[in-house]
């Protein structure tokens, strides 16, 4: 299973955007910096917004949880950090773990 999503964060998210992409069981989320040459509102394509940072978890990690929140609170709140693991726990299941 395949699926990508983009959340145009905004002034919440260090660069505005994040997106995640989903392989079977490989999980990447990336930081990107908001593309101003697209337009500055939320529907602007902001697919090929300029890369900053990578992370990639396995789904069948049993901290793969904590890894993602670590990750991904490091770039956002903790309100769209929540957002982003659940639409990522829709999409593939996450190893139960400890966290």
């Amino acid at each position: 299973m395949a699926a990508k999503k983009t959340f145009k964060i905004g002034e919440y998210a260090k660069g505005g955007v994040i997106s995640v992409e989903i392989q079977g069981k490989i999980i990447t989320v990336i930081g990107r910096d908001w593309d101003y040459s697209k337009g500055s509102n939320k529907s602007s394509n902001q697919d090929n917004a300029k890369e900053f940072i990578r992370g990639t978890a396995e789904a069948t990690d049993p901290e793969v949880r904590r890894k993602l929140f670590m990750f991904i609170s490091d770039l956002t709140t903790s309100y769209y950090t929540d957002q982003i693991i659940e639409w990522i726990a829709s999409k593939v299941e996450l190893e139960k773990g400890f966290f």
